[in-house]
């Protein structure tokens, strides 16, 4: 807990049991996360019995792979179910570093930011950390396009190291979102078409074997899903469409927490 606010770090897991311990003892080594949910995307190996083994930590499972973006939705209705102000994804892999959790749930708790990403980008150490060459080519090119077509100014859009409030998640239709990975995309255009600011902190990665990575044609299916998210955002900007993801008129749209 920081500043009296319940923090929750979410994993959505799909065959991480080799890292998931490594993950779950430094995010716990912060010392100011209150519960660990863990969803299990219907993984190979034995991800959610490791998970089960953990103190302080929900285990839900899915029967049938549902997809990254269907794993995030689960792992945030658990999250608000659960009474979390905070909520913190952290990816099972070890490629971002939980160590980075305190600061970024001081901003969300200050009231400074309802969003925060832990940028691979910012400091310029990603090449550095192990990051494929073209991975990081194509990271700059869709984040050029990204920010021309949603008129921000962010340093990276496909960092999975996330933290929000509880009143953004609830302000969001994420339920409307894709259950691929484009999910992360959606998501941030939806914050940005509600008016809400992102912050971003300097987050080192690592990648090594035991990580997860999405292949080459995954990463092209992304990469034009973002892009059509940027182009249905910018259309919408003009009244010319109005794409069913972006939250409706003002008011936006509430999220039913449900998994």
């Amino acid at each position: 807990m920081i500043a009296g606010k319940k923090v929750v770090v979410v994993m959505p897991a799909y065959n991480a049991e080799k890292t998931l311990v490594r993950t779950y003892e430094e995010v716990m080594a912060q010392q100011i996360v209150d519960l660990v949910i863990v969803v299990d995307d219907a993984s190979r190996d034995s991800t959610a019995e490791v998970a089960r083994a953990l103190p302080n930590t929900k285990v839900i499972l899915h029967p049938r792979n549902r997809g990254y973006g269907g794993n995030q939705k689960s792992c945030y209705a658990a999250a608000i179910e659960a009474g979390a102000d905070i909520v913190i994804m952290v990816h099972p892999d070890y490629q971002y570093t939980p160590k980075l959790i305190p600061a970024m749930a001081s901003m969300i708790s200050c009231g400074l930011y309802s969003a925060v990403l832990g940028s691979r980008i910012l400091g310029g150490y990603a090449i550095e950390g192990g990051m494929p060459v073209w991975k990081y080519i194509a990271n700059r090119a869709l984040t050029f396009a990204c920010n021309i077509l949603f008129k921000a100014k962010l340093s990276e859009y496909h960092t999975g190291y996330r933290a929000f409030s509880r009143e953004l998640i609830l302000k969001l239709p994420i339920h409307e979102n894709s259950d691929d990975f484009v999910f992360d995309n959606q998501m941030l255009a939806q914050i940005l078409w509600v008016g809400e600011r992102i912050a971003e902190i300097t987050c080192p990665t690592l990648y090594f074997q035991d990580g997860s990575s999405i292949n080459f044609r995954r990463s092209v299916q992304y990469g034009f899903g973002c892009l059509w998210t940027g182009i249905q955002f910018r259309l919408a900007r003009w009244n010319l469409t109005n794409p069913a993801f972006l939250p409706r008129a003002a008011q936006g749209a509430v999220y039913a927490a449900t998994v």
